[in-house]
């Protein structure tokens, strides 16, 4: 099978281990096929696990994972259009039928258009039970005309187990996770190479997309601004990053993109075009020792919620605000994937897990933040996945 288009491609091995588990899955609740839909690579990791290849641009790539034969795959096309991949295509490892839609959701009579084919191939296997991956992933039109559409097929919600399935990492995918947290760190040691007074900010981040995509990063964002020090320099997108950087100011950056074989990290580091004042210093002090905190929470079998709980009885001792949002969680295929240490999470921490840790401290003075990446072992957390210091990048 050849690879030469993919520079980290998930190896047949690795998939058929997936597929096996979900078989398996199916078996035990008497399943006939599994339905899913994605329409990004942020946020839309499940299709790539089941295929190897993500879908993207917010076109709906939609998946049907049968028991007893391949995937059919309904994805952007013309009318009409339906082929069958030969055995070694790469792009299609185990999927024995592609259909086209021409759909788009800036097109709204467009929009039972997937829903209608995949409807069409379940009844045409006369399936009778299906489990259902993502809902929340799928788009509402699709959802509501396809369940609408079988009435007589008993749906099963089984996101909950395929997430457990997809948060244990495999040692070959620990390895790939453990490249892209390699790739930030040049990213980082890169732009500190780059940076200067009289750039602007979007030119900082232009170039730290530049440096990461040509090592193989596929997607992901780059957030982070400018300001003097003494005022916070914040993750801000690119329609925000029109400051001109001066002698002097601080720079924060933050490097969440996918690396080899499409897994996410992440990597939080500020730069100052000159020295760091204390406030800077001993805010940062701050945040590493609550990484270090939560570290020393996420053993496995522990409750994701008593750990958020701890770390925020931990911070209030410190003078902090409790987190109201999201200072630690799960990443691989998604951004942001379970589970997610919070108070909603049921989900336990297991070995295998890749997790990221990324307190925050932010006022009108300045924004401190330590971002990295940890694989969840036997014991606990291991070495940090970055190898960049955690520390302030003095220029």
């Amino acid at each position: 099978m050849n690879y030469d288009r993919i520079p980290a491609a998930i190896s047949q091995g690795e998939l058929e281990r997936r597929w096996g588990l979900v078989r398996n899955l199916m078996n035990e609740l008497k399943l006939d096929a599994v339905v899913l839909q994605n329409s990004n690579d942020w946020l839309g990791g499940y299709v790539r696990w089941f295929t190897g290849v993500p879908a993207h641009n917010a076109y709906p790539r939609t998946v049907l994972f049968f028991r007893d034969e391949q995937m059919t795959v309904v994805e952007q096309g013309a009318f009409g259009s339906r082929h069958h991949p030969e055995a070694d295509d790469f792009e299609n490892r185990g999927i024995g039928t592609v259909v086209g839609s021409p759909s788009y959701v800036s097109a709204g009579y467009t929009a039972t258009y997937d829903a209608e084919l995949v409807a069409k191939e379940l009844k045409s296997r006369s399936v009778r039970a299906i489990g259902v991956v993502g809902e929340a992933t799928m788009y509402h039109s699709f959802a509501k005309y396809l369940f609408s559409s079988i009435p007589s097929v008993t749906c099963v919600d089984v996101t909950e187990e395929i997430d457990l399935l997809k948060a244990v990492k495999s040692a070959e995918e620990q390895e790939l996770i453990r490249g892209t947290a390699l790739l930030q760190d040049a990213v980082i040691a890169d732009v500190r190479e780059f940076i200067r007074p009289g750039l602007f900010d979007y030119e900082v981040t232009a170039y730290a997309q530049y440096c990461a995509q040509k090592r193989g990063s596929e997607q992901g964002i780059f957030l982070g601004s400018s300001a003097p020090v003494g005022k916070a320099s914040l993750f801000r997108g690119r329609s925000a990053q029109g400051r001109r950087i001066e002698k002097g100011d601080n720079f924060t950056l933050l490097v969440e993109v996918n690396g080899p074989g499409g897994y996410y990290t992440e990597i939080a580091r500020t730069y100052v075009l000159g020295k760091a004042c204390a406030q800077m210093q001993d805010d940062l002090s701050l945040m590493i020792d609550a990484q270090r905190h939560t570290l020393s929470l996420l053993k496995p079998g522990a409750d994701s919620k008593e750990v958020f709980d701890a770390y925020n009885e931990y911070v209030e001792t410190k003078g902090m605000r409790p987190e109201r949002r999201l200072h630690c969680h799960g990443q691989g295929y998604d951004m942001v994937e379970r589970p997610l240490i919070r108070f909603d999470e049921n989900m336990k921490i297991l070995p295998g897990m890749s997790i990221v840790v990324h307190p925050g401290k932010m006022t009108a003075e300045n924004f401190a933040v330590v971002c990295d990446n940890y694989l969840i072992g036997d014991n606990g957390p291991s070495e940090c996945l970055h190898r960049t210091p955690q520390s302030i990048i003095e220029l």
